[in-house]
């Protein structure tokens, strides 16, 4: 007899109408029928908060002025009533702010990064961490894919051989201009250092390519050496970046992230090669990895349910047939399920397993900071570590 198991409760900080992010987590948190959202902080602006309460279906006294406020009512709520999960979908600023508050409240959170404005900041939000006995999680999505842990596991496998060579790129172009300046307000926040902290592209997008690159290779980046750029006159914040890496088993790295190569839309990739061959992945085709063999032809693996070649772990995190195309939301909802797994007592040990967390968060923060540091500074090669 299959026993029902109790819907997650979540609340959401910030998210109000107009913002893109907070849809896609809550079209990723409902996709597998785990989640229940019970309440919100969702703006500051009083009528976009009640508006965003009153058409996600909440009653008026679960929307809450403010997130401390928030935090603290469900705090003294039945245990049986109260949200279990906090999701933060804020400006960067108040992501460590909030994920301190509600891991010390006794909540569970679920944070949308960078995880902090600045290293310092950072090793005290895993200080809360530690204290809380509660689970965190970072939205690092494009580490939900499918293809991106059969590219691992291969990796780990040895099918590749040694790695040598890890070279990831991630272009958009919708900063090319200055949009700020005409009103647009994701791009507005983001080149503030009060709201965005010391990176602006490299914090954005350059941690997601970064933090695949380590995922993938199965290494950590040691030393670097980098080129960051401002192209729009006026923009406080780097808008492209290019570094090269050294990893720590003895790959050499490259990687690229601009939000100004004019027309291009989310095209992140990675290459990485061995003494035996090479893999690659494109997120805007991400039901297909690339396999080149040294002394074969190349071949496309593609995900699907029941594709006999894929590993256990990129199985796990597929819900179609071959064919049938999975994608962004489809990755998020597999950090969310795994989260799920682990806040219902379903894996053994700490943490969530298959859920960027705190370390994957310390180790961005401390590649923005290294970026920026080589950048400005006289040396060749910057260490990255993880401490202040």
């Amino acid at each position: 007899m299959n026993v029902a198991v109790q819907k997650i409760r979540i609340g959401f900080v910030g998210g109000g109408e107009g913002a893109f992010i907070a849809k896609a987590h809550r079209q990723a948190a409902g996709l597998d029928g785990r989640f229940e959202l019970v309440c919100g902080a969702f703006s500051r602006d009083p009528q976009n908060n009640q508006n965003t309460g009153t058409a996600l279906g909440l009653p008026a006294s679960r929307c809450y002025s403010d997130w401390q406020h928030m935090i603290e009512a469900e705090r003294l709520l039945p245990a049986e009533q109260r949200m279990e999960l906090v999701v933060i979908v804020t400006p960067n600023h108040l992501h460590a702010p909030v994920a301190s508050q509600a891991l010390s409240a006794g909540f569970h959170v679920f944070s949308e990064k960078p995880a902090a404005l600045n290293l310092s900041e950072m090793l005290a939000l895993k200080g809360v961490l530690s204290r809380s006995n509660r689970l965190y999680g970072l939205a690092h999505t494009y580490l939900g894919y499918p293809m991106v842990w059969q590219a691992r596991e291969m990796v780990r496998s040895g099918v590749i051989g040694a790695v040598r060579k890890v070279i990831v790129e991630y272009p958009q172009g919708w900063l090319s201009q200055d949009v700020a300046g005409q009103g647009n307000k994701q791009a507005e926040w983001r080149d503030r250092p009060e709201l965005s902290g010391l990176g602006g592209c490299i914090g954005d997008i350059g941690t997601h390519a970064f933090s695949l690159a380590e995922f993938v290779a199965d290494q950590p980046v040691q030393h670097l050496c980098a080129l960051l750029s401002t192209h729009i006159a006026g923009r406080q914040l780097d808008d492209d970046a290019a570094m090269l890496f050294k990893m720590a088993d003895g790959a050499s790295g490259v990687l690229i992230a601009s939000q100004v190569c004019a027309g291009e839309e989310n095209p992140l990739k990675i290459r990485v090669y061995g003494d035996k061959g090479g893999l690659e992945w494109r997120q805007e085709e991400p039901a297909s990895l690339i396999h080149r063999a040294l002394d074969q032809p190349m071949r496309i693996l593609r995900s699907g349910v029941g594709q006999p070649w894929l590993c256990e772990a990129a199985s796990q995190r597929m819900r179609l047939p071959a064919g049938h195309p999975e994608g962004y939301l489809e990755a998020m909802a597999n950090l969310y399920g795994d989260f799920a797994n682990a806040i219902r007592g379903e894996v053994v040990g700490n943490g969530a397993p298959g859920v960027p967390g705190i370390e994957v968060g310390l180790r961005g923060m401390a590649f923005i900071e290294a970026v920026i540091a080589n950048h400005c500074g006289d040396a060749k090669w910057t260490e990255l570590v993880c401490t202040p």
